[in-house]
């Protein structure tokens, strides 16, 4: 699904990725990790397009993705979520969701009054989705509420839900557990591992609890220094030294 060859990118005189090369394939659930300051999440903002690598190439299915913008590769089907949700805090949960799909006629202020059939079709499209993704994420009960007051597991959920409303072929999940109660972290996993094996989402996730991708990602690869230092199962990656000592110093 995702090819990156011998990626790397520089911040002044900070290397943060160094020739990068791995591949994420169709149908997993790839995992991330590594100590503060191993250059994951710079990576992901290059394949996500907010970066532009120095060196090296990036493809989505065979094809050449490298420097696209986030907004081109978003029309591409590949998506990403944020460490600290980004949601419109001001609309509500279902109007968050309706937003996402791209080109809505509506979005011309000319075309209110020139296509209104359309538009009204077009919104009937997007409120049935968003329903059956609020059922599906059970955030039904608040579909009314405004994004800004939930708690930050369910803004989790809520942005996991907005990459359902297009037709998505990697979603770049970053720390999608953090700050979020265990409760919603099982819901949040299990929403994760449905996606996959149900409707054949691939994912791509940095995560700081070993246990909760140790738990979904099948496989793991290890960054450190800005290059990657292993991948494999989650048990290979337990017991290896050179992950242990990276994230301990011991």
């Amino acid at each position: 699904m995702i090819t990156l060859k011998n990626i790397s990118k520089s911040f002044g005189g900070l290397q943060a990725v160094r020739n990068v090369s791995i591949e994420i394939k169709k149908g997993t659930i790839t995992g991330l990790i590594g100590p503060n300051g191993a250059g994951k999440t710079t990576l992901f903002n290059i394949i996500a397009g907010f970066y532009k690598a120095d060196s090296g190439s990036i493809a989505l299915d065979n094809e050449d993705i490298s420097g696209l913008r986030s907004d081109e590769l978003f029309e591409k089907g590949l998506l990403r979520t944020f460490q600290i949700a980004h949601e419109f805090e001001n609309l509500t949960v279902r109007e968050n969701l309706m937003m996402v799909p791209s080109h809505q006629t509506g979005e011309n202020i000319v075309n209110t009054w020139l296509f209104a059939k359309k538009i009204k079709h077009e919104e009937k499209i997007n409120y049935e989705r968003a329903s059956e993704v609020m059922d599906f994420l059970g955030l039904d009960h608040l579909q009314n509420e405004k994004a800004g007051i939930l708690s930050g597991g369910q803004k989790k959920l809520l942005e996991l839900g907005r990459t359902m409303m297009v037709d998505a072929k990697i979603v770049l999940l970053d720390e999608v557990g953090a700050g979020v109660n265990k409760t919603l972290l099982k819901k949040i996993s299990k929403s994760i591992a449905r996606l996959n094996t149900e409707r054949g989402y691939t994912f791509f996730m940095i995560e700081h609890d070993i246990d909760f991708i140790s738990e979904l990602c099948d496989p793991i690869i290890v960054m450190t220094e800005g290059s990657v230092l292993t991948s494999g199962s989650a048990e290979k990656i337990k017991n290896n030294d050179q992950v242990i000592e990276a994230y301990l110093g011991v």
